[in-house]
């Protein structure tokens, strides 16, 4: 599935004082024998990903183990570039953060262009919950699509609380902008229809487009970038909107008066992958050991309200940082896990539905 790119929002200066008082990360040393390389290179999202990542796990990885890390940018869903590089054996990266439907779809087949982490037995790992993590993959970041609005718009009213008060312009008039694209936006009408959580997939696409008939007169703008949704919400073009929630909470790092919705939030998880056949592997496992230690997640705050993947990290945040976070246990609690497996089969036939509907 494509996802964008979050936008930068760095609060390090806001936040400095608070991850003051962050514990230390615990005392890290590598397992068994060194790695046998002084360089990889790591994939990231670039922008204040790339920021954090370098002050938070690059840096401090090199001055324990001598190895160096270069980060290295790549296309939303590098599945292709991939499978280009383990197939010919020239790796131009060794290890990347990509999405579940990433890894998917480099593992789904009789190749598998991943290699398995093989860090299960190790504590640091185990602590990290099962929904973000699998054979292929150790999660970093969680993200999530939310619901958002104006305050100045709903000022004396009742202000939305879930997908079906975005979907039913009667009760909740005002511009309204919606996901150009199926994926989130066919959940969010199942669930504005009193379809549970729990009970979303596999998708009723009848039921999804019934409801999006009903919605699409009053649908003001469909937005096709997660810039144009912020944009949205600064300017004020639009009073209720689906978004990513980095864009939202862009807009209100931006002056923007903005509140967030996190009921029914709709979310996926990236993660560290080792590239299959690299040669780099081991020093790959130790960086991704030592990229999922809590009181290092934990800083990653300084940087951006970050989708942390330890639960013990949450202890070592202000309690008013955390609840920007995805992962925030009454966030995550009231959310919708993206079935990555669902769109990996579904996709092709949904997108063309889509689009004939859109179309007309």
């Amino acid at each position: 599935m494509t996802r964008p790119i979050m936008p930068g929002i760095k609060r390090r200066t806001l936040l400095l004082g608070a991850a003051a008082g962050l514990a230390a990360p615990a005392i890290w040393r590598p397992s068994g024998a060194r790695a046998q390389t002084s360089r990889i290179v790591v994939r990231d999202d670039g922008g204040i990903y790339t920021q954090a990542y370098t002050e938070v796990f690059y840096r401090p990885f090199t001055e324990a183990t001598g190895i160096q890390i270069v980060p290295a940018q790549a296309q939303a869903e590098p599945t292709a570039q991939i499978r280009s590089m383990v197939e010919t054996r020239t790796y131009t990266w060794d290890m990347g953060k990509i999405s579940v439907p990433a890894v998917l779809q480099l593992t789904s087949g009789d190749t598998k262009y991943l290699e398995p982490v093989g860090l299960e037995a190790e504590d640091v790992i185990q602590s990290i919950p099962q929904q973000y993590r699998n054979d292929y993959q150790v999660g970093t970041n969680v993200y999530t699509t939310v619901l958002a609005y104006r305050r100045d718009a709903f000022g004396g009213r009742e202000a939305p609380a879930s997908w079906a008060d975005l979907m039913n312009p009667e009760q909740f008039p005002g511009r309204r902008a919606l996901r150009r694209h199926p994926y989130d936006t066919l959940e969010q009408a199942l669930m504005a229809d009193g379809v549970a959580p729990g009970d979303v997939y596999p998708l009723d696409i009848d039921r999804a487009f019934s409801v999006l008939d009903r919605v699409q007169p009053a649908t003001d703008i469909w937005w096709t970038s997660g810039a144009q949704a912020e944009q949205l919400l600064i300017s004020g073009e639009v009073d209720l909107i689906s978004t990513w929630v980095s864009r939202a909470q862009s807009a209100q790092a931006a002056g923007a008066p903005v509140e967030i919705v996190w009921n029914q939030n709709i979310w996926g998880c990236d993660g560290w992958s080792i590239l299959a056949g690299t040669p780099n592997a081991d020093a790959c496992r130790e960086l991704i050991k030592f990229a999922s230690d809590p009181a290092r997640m934990a800083q990653l705050v300084e940087f951006f309200p970050a989708g942390i993947v330890q639960p013990a990290a949450f202890e070592q945040i202000p309690e008013d940082v955390a609840r920007s976070c995805p992962t925030y246990p009454e966030n995550i609690a009231t959310g919708l896990q993206i079935d990555a497996a669902y769109w990996l089969e579904q996709a092709d036939p949904v997108i063309e539905r889509f689009n004939t509907w859109f179309i007309g």
